[in-house]
């Protein structure tokens, strides 16, 4: 199992919906540390981890993010149960089922419970099957005795506690890794793989590399801000999206050329495929026509760079995901050739 599988299984097993990143962050400043870096918080508590380079006049940014999709405490119902808001764009039908942690602000517990329908029982509601999935009739049902509002909020939980989902992390025999969350986890232990490999073999970068590890991505101000002047290219690595329509799969590197937010810059997406052909890296050009990432949110801020962005292909995103570890080399290749490559 490659080191990147690792930092995918690490990273999964910290809960981070956005806004609840903390733990995460800190993560990632020490494993750099302990690589021999001196990452740097932002304002709004993502990292960033400098590579001085042979030209320091003109930068890049690599980017990814560690917030995920993830709940809140909307309200305590009389039965105990919880009424839950959700955190990012998802539907309700995609955690129902689910097992789940309550992060108790007050007292600093973790309570796990299930994500389940109000009517979830056959034998009891007539319209189990057919009462939609919102947030009227989606709950969570607590793992302690409790029966009424009184004896949850006995336990500490209220309005406002974050709920992060159970990611069922595994990797099969046949080389798929399935998880929750795998956006943007991937592309962050991607990115940190390529941190470590820089200062084992002593790596000399062409230009000075900034890797931003972003958390705010999920609710559409992630890496936007605290990017330095010198930055004359902006690399998102995140997800390549999979449907009806996409060349997408989840067993190269997919390389986008237009989302939600409009094209991105066509010098940068040409060199990206000139380095896949010249370096025999496998890649699908796509356009994802309901997505946006960082690299849009930093052109939307106004900052004079240009963007693209590349990412392994993820199946049933922000759902219980799936992707090869072929996408995850092919991408980790494309980030390690493009970091060494001239502008």
């Amino acid at each position: 199992m490659n080191q990147t599988v690792e930092y995918i299984k690490k990273l999964v097993a910290l809960p981070s919906p956005t806004g609840y990143t903390k733990e995460i962050m800190d993560y990632i400043v020490e494993e750099t540390k302990s690589f021999g870096y001196e990452p740097v918080y932002t304002n709004k508590g993502a990292v960033m981890v400098s590579v001085k380079g042979k030209d320091d006049t003109r930068h890049r940014v690599l980017t990814a993010h560690l917030d995920t999709l993830g709940a809140i405490v909307r309200a305590i119902k009389p039965s105990g149960r919880l009424k839950i808001d959700l955190v990012g764009g998802f539907t309700y039908n995609s955690i129902e089922g689910e097992n789940c942690i309550i992060h108790v602000t007050k007292n600093g517990r973790e309570i796990e419970g299930t994500i389940l329908m109000h009517q979830t029982s056959v034998h009891v509601y007539a319209d189990a099957a057919s009462a939609k999935r919102d947030q009227t009739n989606i709950e969570v049902r607590i793992d302690e005795k409790v029966t009424n509002e009184k004896e949850t909020r006995d336990l500490g939980i209220e309005v406002g506690d974050f709920i992060s989902f159970d990611t069922r992390a595994t990797v099969t025999k046949s080389g798929f890794i399935k998880s929750r969350h795998l956006d943007d986890k991937v592309s962050a232990a991607i990115l940190l793989n390529q941190l470590k490999k820089i200062k084992e073999e002593n790596i000399e970068l062409p230009y000075t590399t900034h890797f931003y590890f972003s958390n705010n991505e999920e609710i559409g101000y992630g890496a936007n801000s605290s990017i330095p002047a010198e930055t004359v290219e902006y690399i998102a690595v995140d997800m390549g999206a999979m449907g009806d329509d996409q060349q997408t799969d989840e067993y190269s590197v997919s390389i986008c050329v237009k989302d939600g937010s409009g094209p991105y810059n066509y010098e940068l997406r040409n060199k990206l495929v000139n380095l896949c052909n010249e370096n025999k890296i496998e890649y699908k050009l796509d356009i994802y026509p309901r997505y946006s990432s960082d690299a849009s949110t930093a052109m939307r801020a106004g900052y004079d760079v240009k963007h693209a962005l590349f990412g392994a292909g993820i199946e049933s995103s922000h759902s219980y995901e799936r992707t090869h570890i072929d996408s995850v080399n092919a991408t980790e290749e494309l980030v390690e050739t493009y970091i060494k490559s001239e502008m």
